[in-house]
């Protein structure tokens, strides 16, 4: 199975396209297929397909879409529901025609041309390595159908990746041209040229190929035409001249210069007339295709551009800036006939070693050869003296590991034709302000990306032989390029150890960085790191630390306020300092994350303060989710806390919809801390944590989860000997057990909480589970027996006072009388449940209620009533975020629509319903699809 972008969008199954209709459908296929394999957020799948004006039923609508796709692709597994959004899930690394394409453009450009490398007895093998990229990049070329993403071009918002992949398919086209140039196929190679330079009518590589193309083909005049073209065109569109490199070539062809014949460029090597600094490209390099496409895309920039082009390539440290610089430009080196310079700025050298600018611009003097004895000795004419040289020229200068702007400014050409790529671990945004160079952050690798590394290392038949050993180390490794290269490393130097011994180690180590360490300071992962964190402040350094005690996967800013203590302006601050430094990303706005390995390093640091931050933090959690879910679900009595720690940020919760926010965007956190709390020794917080969470997992059906905090609870319960509590996650767990079926599990739970709260004199906790058991044994048809213990709770609710839970007991009677067949009665008692739970605000126990009265108008015959209540239930239970009931009422709903005979009635409300159990990966959803294929 394989998505297809490069053309009209569609699917081929076995090579057999598959059409996929809608131009909506098309771009939320794209868009999941552009992510390659990550996540993509719901809104950017709607800014994808709807642009900056989506309808109020977008998200209605992208789920009915992902639904479509799961169908054409195969199965509900091939687009997974992933927080914050989906992630499409081919098997392979070649999903789509584009991850095929830019493999193949990577195969046919990873050395370069090799114009002219050639000679002697090496003249052979370099003409089979031409002809072998030729085979490679037409088979690339021949992925391309038409314009990439043709079905939605201009339409949508994924117009930035069409204009990439054209740019891609040029790369690719040129660099076809530069090895058919080398195997004499000059002309044959015309015709396509002037129809590329036709189409391009700006570009000077294009221009100087087709003018080499046409000399060797015995043209001279017609060469001298094509350049007088394009010095007219630059002239007109942007009031340039060409280039450097065309007006030599204009010159060699009017002297006839012997050069230009292929065979001569094949014997004989060309003194160095230009610098050639850059240093050795890193064997092996792998991944960040987007951003090799990107970088090409400013070479054609810079041959057009009114100004230098200046590109600042940042992130976290040993994310791979300055492989990915050398490998690329290695790449594009003969665009450049002026020269390639190179400086390692020093920007975060361990010894503090900072590079002065004045000494970088006396390197560069040196390498145009300019004595020493004539070097300006100031930074201001060293600066004025190197812009002078690099007027006119085409020069590529790579200013690796800086440290701030004000280090990279006077390294900056003054006049149009040079590229500039500058790495820092800094995010060098003064530079992208005032200077507009291009940001390009550098991220982790993905899974496939980080394979391949290995691979390329280590020899496919090794890799291939231990699937799951590579996969563990990428993921202790966490697919940092540094880590991943000390570790292939150290299993390339011993080839006779297994991968999974080498995973082990990385498993057994400390947080994996004991075993990353390559030997020297540049290549060991802690001392990597650290040239960045002593760069810091010294409270951006303690923040640092701090953050490092996390549970992760990413944390807000009130949360990093109360780890560290400080207030939420100090915390913005300091995470801003840490951002700047690619020691932290802010992956969504506010939300911040790192990646396992710094935050293990950061970890390393924290001393004296660890226990005290800890603990403000499970504070922040607890006091905050406890907040949350009293706006979320008002039937549930507060439990009562400790007062917060010193120094911690309590959110003010307003409202159920801030709460159900709060916890989707703190879902995985809290998890993680209600699992690894216990390790802190902080028991009471584990199961006030785990009782918060339990309404937010039972409306988004998640079961599994509830009952893994559940367990989690009471096992700290019993540590700290707290009889309450024992009680109330006994009755969580029964609850939960019984809504999955597990009906032998759940009835001990709620017997014992029932023994518990006895023995403890608390009336209202035994109703409450009385009303529990009432609607486990109602699931189980034993509506009389349910009936019994739904009037016992209501008796005891009735004398404690408490009119919220009469109301809501009152419509589980009615519920049951309607099982029972008297709707009548059912209308009198949730007719009363309904008032009593409108004046108290009760909108979950409104939301049931307005079930029970849909099914008993309904059964009186009063289908339009039950329609009304019907609808008002669901949309309740959808406002609330309690998707799991909303969809049990949408088939009920759905199911008195068929047997009324409203097939389409019936087949909208399923529809919805399936909407809801596929976002929450309910099995249910089978169910409901095989209702609906039946309509």
């Amino acid at each position: 199975m394989q998505v297809r972008l490069l053309g009209p969008i569609d699917v081929t199954q076995a090579g057999v396209p598959r059409e996929v209709p809608g131009l909506r459908r098309k771009a939320v296929l794209a868009a999941l297929a552009v992510g390659r394999g990550e996540v993509v957020s719901t809104d950017r799948l709607i800014d994808a397909v709807w642009g900056e004006d989506p309808p109020a039923t977008a998200m209605n609508t992208l789920q009915r879409h992902v639904s479509y796709l799961r169908q054409v692709l195969g199965g509900r597994d091939t687009i997974v529901a992933r927080p914050p959004g989906y992630v499409l899930a081919l098997p392979g690394d070649d999903a789509t025609d584009v991850a095929v394409a830019e493999r193949l453009i990577r195969q046919g450009t990873a050395q370069g041309s090799a114009q002219g490398s050639a000679q002697g007895s090496a003249q052979g093998s370099a003409q089979g390595e031409h002809a072998e990229r030729v085979r490679v990049l037409q088979q690339a070329l021949a992925l391309w159908r038409g314009r990439p993403l043709e079905d939605i071009a201009g339409q949508t918002g994924l117009d930035a990746e069409a204009e990439r992949l054209e740019v891609l398919r040029l790369h690719a086209q040129s660099a076809l041209a530069e090895c058919r140039l080398q195997l004499g196929e000059h002309a044959q190679l015309v015709p396509d040229l002037e129809r590329l330079t036709r189409d391009h009518p700006l570009d000077e590589g294009l221009h100087g190929q087709l003018m080499l193309a046409l000399y060797r083909s015995g043209r001279p005049a017609d060469a001298l035409a094509t350049y007088q073209r394009l010095r007219q065109a630059l002239a007109t569109e942007l009031g340039l001249d060409p280039g450097q490199h065309l007006r030599d070539l204009e010159a060699a062809v009017l002297r006839q210069d012997p050069a230009l014949d292929l065979t001569a460029s094949r014997v004989t090597a060309a003194a160095p007339a230009a610098p050639a600094q850059l240093p050795l490209a890193v064997r092996g390099f792998a991944g960040h295709a987007e951003r090799l496409a990107r970088l090409d895309a400013l070479v054609q920039e810079a041959a057009a551009a009114r100004t230098t082009v200046v590109c600042a390539v940042s992130g976290p440290p040993g994310v791979g800036k300055t492989s990915l610089a050398v490998h690329w430009a290695h790449r594009v080196a003969d665009r450049f006939p002026d020269g390639q310079l190179y400086v390692n700025l020093r920007g975060f050298d361990q010894r503090g070693a900072v590079m002065d600018p004045a000494e970088a611009l006396s390197g560069f003097l040196h390498a145009f050869r300019m004595p020493r004895e004539q070097v300006p000795a100031g930074l201001d004419d060293r600066a004025t003296r190197y812009r002078s040289i690099l007027a006119g020229k085409r020069v590529l200068i790579i200013l690796d590991n800086a440290r701030d702007a004000d280090q990279v400014r006077p390294l900056l050409p003054g006049a149009p034709g040079c590229l500039v790529l500058v790495t820092s671990r800094n995010q060098l945004t003064p530079l992208v302000a005032a200077e507009g160079a291009v940001p390009l952050a550098l991220d982790l690798l993905t899974a496939g990306e980080a394979r391949e590394l290995l691979t390329l290392r280590l020899g496919a038949a090794r890799t291939a032989a231990e699937p799951a050993a590579v996969a563990e180390i990428v993921q202790r490794c966490a697919r940092l390029p540094l880590a991943l290269s000390i570790a292939a490393a150290h299993a390339a130097t011993r080839p006779g150890t297994s991968l999974a011994t080498h995973a082990a180690q990385l498993r057994d180590t400390a947080g994996g960085l004991d075993a990353l360490d390559g030997g020297d300071t540049s290549t060991d992962v802690r001392a990597v790191f650290s040239w960045s964190y002593r760069a810091l402040t010294d409270d951006g350094a303690r923040m640092f630390r701090l953050l490092g005690l996390h549970p992760g996967p990413d944390l807000g800013v009130p949360a990093a306020a109360s780890l560290a203590g400080v207030g939420l302006p100090r915390a913005r601050a300091l995470l801003a300092e840490l951002v700047e430094a690619n020691l932290l990303t802010e992956h969504t706005p506010g939300r911040f994350r790192f990646h396992d390995l710094l935050r293990s390093y950061a970890a390393e640091q924290v001393s004296a303060d660890r226990g005290a931050a800890v603990l403000r933090m499970f504070d922040h959690y607890l006091h905050t989710a406890h907040a949350a879910v009293m706006q979320l679900d008002t039937g549930r009595p507060p439990t009562r806390l400790p007062r917060p720690a010193d120094g911690v940020t309590v959110l003010k919760v307003r409202g159920g919809d801030e709460a159900m926010a709060w916890f989707t965007a703190e879902d995985a956190v809290l998890l993680a801390a209600v699992h690894g709390g216990a390790a802190e020794g902080l028991d009471e917080h584990v199961w006030r944590l785990a009782w918060t969470l339990t309404t937010y997992l039972d409306w988004l059906g998640r079961f599994d989860d509830l009952i893994a905090t559940s367990t989690a609870a009471l096992a700290a319960l019993l540590r700290v000997g707290d009889v309450l509590g024992r009680a109330h996650v006994h009755r969580d767990l029964g609850r939960t057990l019984a809504r999955l079926g597990r009906f032998d599990e759940a009835a001990p739970h709620l017997d014992q909480a029932i023994d518990l709260y006895r023995s403890l004199g608390d009336p209202v906790g035994q109703a409450r589970t009385h009303h529990n058991i009432g609607w486990m044994l109602q699931v189980q048809q034993r509506h009389r027996e349910a009936l019994a213990h739904s009037e016992q709770a209501f008796d005891l609710f009735e004398a404690a006072g408490d009119v919220l839970w009469q109301a809501r007991t009152l419509n589980a009677a009615g519920w049951l009388h309607a099982q029972l067949g008297d709707h009548r009665r059912t209308l009198d008692l949730s007719g009363r449940a309904l008032q009593l739970l409108q004046e108290v605000g009760d909108r979950h126990g409104e939301a049931g209620t307005w079930d029970s009265l849909a099914l008993a108008h309904d059964h009186l015959g009063d289908h339009q009533q039950a329609t009304r209540c019907y609808d008002k239930a669901i949309q309740l239970f959808e406002q609330l975020g309690d998707r799991a009931t909303a969809a049990d009422v949408l088939v009920a709903a759905g199911d008195r629509h068929h047997a009324a005979g409203d097939g389409a009635g019936a087949a909208v409300s399923w529809r919805r319903a399936l909407q809801h159990f596929e976002a929450i990966g309910d099995p249910r959803a089978g169910d409901v699809n095989r209702k609906l294929q039946a309509v």
